[in-house]
């Protein structure tokens, strides 16, 4: 075994935050926690945040970047996991105030580690990680709110991003009619053949919305926030259910109470990084249940680590569609 690996880690230069490809030495990585051969990584939104230093994601530098890795154990100071397992870990603080998945080698408490599903492979794994992990919690607080296929369509705002990908293919898998949102009209060929039935421009929901508007959607799922989550609560029928799981196109989120005290909509946030693990465990239970991941596939790239950088604005001005998959030995 080297003794140094090769990691994405940000550091700071004249104050500002960026990451970059460096070389390590694996005692560096310290002696306690669970050691994983991390095979592949992925890229989120907030990897692309935290990369470039556009969002004060990382709290301590220097630090390894990546919120998801998968890969087998190496050595193990915990119970519940032996040599040879194979295991995932999304969120948990990972590129915060944890060191990440943007490296060959990386320790990770134990308590963390997820067993992937034997229907999923370690490259599945990452071809879903955090954004499709997020989309199938999404998913599960509709079906936990009851909300059925024949009560209308579900909205899903960043269509052609990684929640809004995965969240279309489960929701169309599930029997729901799905309308996805995108600003690029391009793209519509690429969102009908995962599963979407109707196609709304971006700027139809991304706009000052009335206290209520006409009912559209029995339920939606949104990675945006801002106007654009507004106008959907203002668009939701009687108690229907918004999940709010992102924040890509602003912090604020310009409502009024209408929506919940005469309609009934309730607005739930999914938090992935500290979701309980009763919930996560579910979740990937069921994304090895639910998803075809043949199909996956065809929306899934993969890329290099050294790549990570270029990749992280990339996905920061919405080019980047469907998943991307970071091979950290490659």
């Amino acid at each position: 075994m080297s003794d140094t690996i090769r990691a994405i880690v940000a550091e700071e230069h004249d104050g500002k935050i960026q990451g970059r490809l460096k070389t390590l030495r694996v005692a560096e990585l310290g002696s306690r926690g669970v050691l994983i051969d991390v095979a592949y990584s992925t890229v989120n939104y907030k990897d692309g945040l935290a990369v470039t230093g556009k969002g004060r994601i990382c709290r301590q530098t220097p630090l390894v970047c990546g919120i998801d890795l998968a890969g087998t154990v190496r050595e193990s100071d915990h119970s519940q996991w032996q040599i040879g397992d194979r295991v995932l870990v999304n969120g948990y603080g990972l590129s915060e105030d944890q060191p990440g998945g943007y490296a060959q080698q990386q320790r990770v408490n134990g308590d963390f580690l997820v067993r992937v599903p034997e229907t999923l492979s370690l490259f599945d794994a990452m071809a879903i990680g955090t954004a499709g992990y997020t989309a199938m919690l999404s998913v599960n607080a509709l079906l936990d709110h009851d909300i059925k296929p024949g009560q209308g369509p579900i909205v899903v705002s960043g269509a052609a991003g990684g929640v809004g990908s995965v969240a279309i293919m489960l929701l169309s898998k599930l029997g729901y009619q799905v309308a996805a949102v995108t600003g690029r009209a391009e793209l519509g060929d690429y969102l009908r053949s995962i599963g979407a039935s109707e196609i709304i421009a971006r700027a139809d929901l991304a706009r000052d919305a009335k206290p209520l508007e006409k009912e559209r959607w029995a339920a939606g799922i949104d990675s945006v926030g801002s106007t654009t989550l507004a106008t959907i609560l203002a668009q939701t029928k009687p108690e229907g259910l918004v999940a709010a799981c992102g924040l890509a196109g602003g912090i604020n989120l310009p409502t009024t109470v209408m929506p919940f005290i005469l309609r009934g909509v309730t607005l739930r946030g999914i938090d992935s990084v500290q979701c309980a693990m009763a919930r996560r465990l579910r979740a990937w239970a069921d994304l090895g249940r639910l998803l075809d991941t043949a199909r996956l596939s065809q929306i899934t790239v993969t890329e290099p680590l050294d790549r990570v950088p270029v990749l992280a604005e990339e996905i920061l001005m919405g080019k980047i569609r469907g998943r991307v998959v970071i091979d950290v030995n490659k």
